[in-house]
């Protein structure tokens, strides 16, 4: 049982995420932080009819005491996008809740593994780490970047794509992954050689392969200025969460990409190497096997199978994936970077 901490919980993710942590049964204890409401989102939460307590903080000066002891802390804090927006975007806004919310993590809960929701994530991730290493506190195996928004995306796109009523959504999801960021063009949705060819033979592949980079798009001009994708990516931030706290119960788990630090993973070495004839990168999003609830090693395999149109997707992501990142990196470092 894992005490879980989310950052930002009364916000538009925030809110489905904590109600969906109440309902998992690896959950013990689940404090939810806001600057404000969070401990009216806690007690409408703590009705759901679980054993698992529920507790409100409100405000800087509760933080400490939001974090203290937890396993787990979801950062999903930070302002939407709205019509017009990217990701990057909201750089300027994100970037110093984001470097606050993990300076407060490093003192109070270094230990507890760290999910990244706030976009943007190219960026944010490294923000993270950095942050973390300035202050000595970095375990590179516990902070992961959340991208499986991408994933299910892609999963559901791809039955769309194919037509529902042949196919089942769970009958694909094991035909494609995803991988290298988690905006735009630096998404690379991954289909088994059956599923492209089907695509490319029925002339959907490349609208196929916009819908999962740009799906976010579709959700903020819908809203008209409401809001973005939260409630499917509360979903997503779930699934990666509820994998994570499994595998920290002992439990095996199939490998899912994320957004993580290459040098500090066993394999993330090999996969720089492998990514590198177009722009090296010390972050990328790619399948990560889970042991005791930290990232054991990634996995490379998946460059030596891509299709060349693949591998050209894969090419053309690193050049803006790397600029991010080294915004991300800046912004700790930098300051001047900032303006």
């Amino acid at each position: 049982m894992a005490r879980v901490t989310v950052l930002g919980a009364a916000g538009g993710i925030g809110q489905p995420l904590s109600l969906l942590l109440k309902t998992c049964s690896l959950v013990s204890e689940l404090n939810l932080y806001d600057l404000r409401n969070a401990p009216g989102v806690a007690a409408d939460v703590s009705h759901v009819n679980t054993d698992c307590r529920v507790a409100g903080f409100e405000g800087p000066a509760e933080l400490g005491r939001a974090l203290r002891g937890a396993d787990l802390v979801v950062i999903p804090a930070g302002v939407p996008r709205k019509p017009g927006m990217t990701r990057d975007d909201l750089f300027g806004i994100n970037a110093g809740i984001v470097q606050s919310l993990v300076t407060a993590v490093a003192e109070h809960c270094p230990a507890a593994r760290l999910l990244i929701i706030s976009n943007p994530v190219n960026s944010t991730v490294p923000i993270a780490v950095e942050t973390l290493k300035r202050l000595g506190k970095l375990n590179a195996a516990r902070v992961f970047g959340v991208t499986t928004l991408d994933l299910v995306r892609a999963q559901s796109f791809l039955a769309d794509a194919l037509g529902r009523d042949a196919h089942r959504v769970a009958d694909l999801a094991s035909h494609v992954t995803v991988v290298g960021g988690h905006a735009g063009r630096t998404i690379v949705p991954l289909l088994a050689d059956a599923q492209l060819r089907e695509l490319q033979r029925r002339g959907l592949y490349d609208s196929y392969v916009h819908r999962v980079q740009f799906g976010g798009d579709e959700v903020v001009k819908a809203k008209a200025g409401a809001g973005s994708a939260t409630l499917s990516m509360a979903l997503a931030g779930f699934h990666f969460a509820e994998l994570l706290l499994r595998s920290l119960a002992g439990e095996a788990v199939a490998p899912e990409p994320a957004f993580v630090y290459l040098p500090g993973l066993p394999g993330g070495a090999d996969l720089a190497r492998a990514l590198a004839a177009t722009e090296p990168v010390d972050y990328f999003a790619a399948p990560v096997r889970l042991a005791a609830g930290d990232a054991a090693a990634v996995d490379t395999a998946f460059v030596a199978d891509l299709a060349p149109e693949q591998r050209a997707l894969v090419d053309a992501a690193l050049p803006e994936l790397a600029a991010s990142i080294r915004k991300g990196v800046d912004f700790v470092h930098a300051p001047k970077a900032r303006l």
